[in-house]
């Protein structure tokens, strides 16, 4: 695909990995919408420094969880530019909890969230883009869910669904929209934890020994929308972490 005009929507694209990632279709020419739930004064910032790359950007505020204001994004940016080419279903929530720990509550913010949006995100890119048209989806979910453990399990089951919705949309949008998927590993610490925290674990946990980073998944990105042969794919982005 040819990204120079491109419209795409990066939900929580205001911040850390979801910004890495607006900034990068900004520089490859897309005009972008760029999503948040709570972080204005970050999305503001975001949106200055897309429009310094010379790009076209708009921001929009909506709560993943809350099935109206999801349904608001698509009709957002079609209204801001007129239609949209590219979605990057970035948003999402990580909740510790095992099964003793996790609350309905819990389950239900993180499936709403990490997995309902996406959902019916995908399905209203697809709606409006023509017959004859072409686009991309790529979903954001996490390497870890290639190692099944006890910890974080709703969130791990929403990552692992998320997975599975990219292979099914594949076979579903094709030939119109390629879907494809970067599943992450060690690219930012924790809350709380400091950048000493990822080269220890790099140190300890990852083959390859160094921790990756935003500009890492945000290059993995744009080379999957480039491509016209591939859909159905996950790339890892996790330096053999999860093999």
């Amino acid at each position: 695909m040819e990204l120079k005009s491109k419209v795409a929507i990066v939900t929580g694209g205001a911040v850390r990995i979801g910004q890495a990632i607006t900034l990068a279709l900004a520089r490859e020419g897309c005009d972008i919408l760029i999503h948040y739930g709570r972080s204005s004064g970050p999305a503001k910032e975001t949106l200055a420094s897309v429009e310094a790359i010379g790009a076209k950007a708009t921001i929009h505020q909506a709560d993943l969880s809350d099935p109206d204001a999801v349904r608001g994004i698509v009709p957002a940016a079609v209204s801001h530019f007129g239609r949209v080419d590219i979605l990057i279903n970035n948003g999402a929530i990580f909740l510790p909890g095992g099964l003793k720990e996790t609350t309905q509550d819990m389950w239900e913010r993180q499936f709403a969230i990490n997995l309902r949006a996406p959902f019916f995100l995908c399905q209203a890119l697809a709606n409006q883009i023509p017959k004859n048209g072409r686009g991309a989806i790529v979903n954001i979910t996490d390497a870890r869910i290639f190692r099944p453990a006890a910890d974080h399990v709703a969130y791990r089951l929403t990552k692992s669904a998320l997975l599975t919705m990219t292979e099914t949309f594949a076979q579903d949008l094709a030939p119109r929209i390629a879907v494809n998927a970067l599943a992450l590993g060690a690219i930012l610490p924790p809350p709380g934890k400091g950048e000493d925290h990822l080269r220890k674990l790099s140190q300890t946990r990852i083959p390859l020994g160094i921790p990756g980073d935003p500009d890492m998944v945000a290059d993995n990105l744009i080379h999957l929308l480039r491509q016209d042969f591939l859909t159905g794919v996950t790339i890892r982005i996790d330096g053999g972490e999860f093999l």
